[in-house]
């Protein structure tokens, strides 16, 4: 499984999230991953302008997107590369690929859910498979998706730290892309 994220971090819990999402993906043999942060010199006049890796994503099995919400969607970096996309939406080069989302905010109803539909519509009008989670809040003893949000991995992060529980949220939503993907 050839598997990349893609995100957004301003004060590093989106990344924290991001890590523990690889880490686990990194313990299955069959998978490579790679992390491709945006940076501001992505960003020229508010257009992403890396091509070379705007043509790369069909390559990939699994796309994760990963922002942080702000004003109830994904950060503005974050939107400069899902336009950028559009040059493979035509086409639906993306179609059939995997994806995922996760997103992190300052309040626990910060409307992340929001982000998170956000991410699964840009991956639907490419043409791929969203692979939300499948643990309910409060109803197993996973300790994961305290927020109960099934849609991808929520985290809130009120005095700027990232709550174990989220980042246990991450690893088994990477655990959920191995299954689907890999051992289906």
């Amino acid at each position: 499984m050839k598997a990349l994220v893609v995100y957004f971090s301003k004060t590093d819990i989106t990344s924290k999230l991001v890590m523990a999402l690889r880490d686990r993906l990194a313990q299955e043999p069959e998978c490579d991953i790679t992390l491709f942060s945006i940076l501001g010199s992505d960003i020229v006049e508010g257009r992403f302008q890396n091509d070379a890796f705007i043509r790369s994503l069909p390559s990939y099995d699994v796309i994760v997107f990963a922002s942080p919400t702000y004003m109830g969607s994904v950060s503005a970096q974050f939107k400069a590369f899902a336009d950028a996309t559009s040059e493979l939406w035509a086409e639906q080069e993306l179609a059939n690929v995997y994806a995922a989302g996760i997103t992190c905010g300052s309040a626990a109803n910060g409307d992340q859910t929001s982000t998170l539909s956000y991410m699964q519509i840009l991956a639907t009008q490419h043409g791929m498979l969203w692979v939300g989670l499948d643990s309910a809040c409060g109803f197993n003893d996973k300790g994961v998706n305290r927020l109960g949000c099934q849609l991808g991995v929520t985290a809130w992060s009120p005095n700027g730290e990232l709550d174990p529980s989220d980042a246990a949220t991450a690893d088994y939503l990477a655990q959920r892309l191995i299954n689907v993907v890999i051992k289906a």
